[in-house]
């Protein structure tokens, strides 16, 4: 089994290109999707979470601006934050690799994968990168969002143009779908002969 990370700075088209993937029958462990199953209603994190940071939790699961306006200012708290949701994140994981066991190829969809140093273990990372003004205006059409929220995301992330020196793959979602489309299709064909 060869494994992919998938990763791309917000607004890159990352979940657009991970739908290819799955249209092309390759496994696609989503970690953002992890998360929110883990803090949503019935939640296993959600007890460990209101313990940690009273008040932060609801009926619905975690309440995610009042988390965030708890975590994000302060990295003791957003420490211990990863140290609840983490471990969760990697069981299931495992449980992800073990029930795609025969699959030639699987991809780990990790948005902050060089922000966390998750891609020891990899056997390649395809970055998805657009231009800068495609991804503004991406991230600007998004409800809720300011041009001041996403400097703030951006001023988190590693560079793109740092992500692209150190992938394997860039996936350039600044064209076409069909020419997207192609790139994955490439990249997974090349992939699957490489085992």
């Amino acid at each position: 089994m060869k494994i992919m990370g998938l990763t791309g700075s917000i607004g890159m088209g990352k979940s657009t290109v991970a739908q290819m993937l799955r249209d092309l029958d390759v496994p696609v462990f989503d970690a953002d999707a992890a998360v929110h199953e883990l803090q949503g209603p019935n939640g296993a994190l959600v007890p460990l979470i209101e313990a940690a940071f009273p008040g932060t939790t609801d009926a619905s699961g975690v309440v995610r601006p009042l988390l965030g306006a708890v975590v994000f200012q302060d990295k003791d708290k957003l420490a211990t934050l990863e140290r609840i949701v983490h471990p969760a994140v990697a069981a299931m994981r495992g449980d992800f690799l073990r029930d795609n066991a025969e699959a030639p190829l699987v991809v780990f969809d990790i948005p902050l994968l060089y922000e966390k140093g998750s891609e020891k273990g990899l056997d390649a990372v395809a970055v998805v990168s657009a231009p800068g003004g495609e991804q503004r205006r991406r991230v600007l059409a998004r409800p809720g969002m300011t041009a001041e929220k996403f400097e703030q995301i951006l001023a988190l992330q590693v560079p793109d143009a740092e992500k692209r020196a150190l992938a394997d793959y860039v996936i350039d979602t600044g064209t076409t779908l069909d020419a997207t489309r192609e790139q994955v299709a490439g990249i997974v064909q090349a992939l699957r002969r490489a085992e």
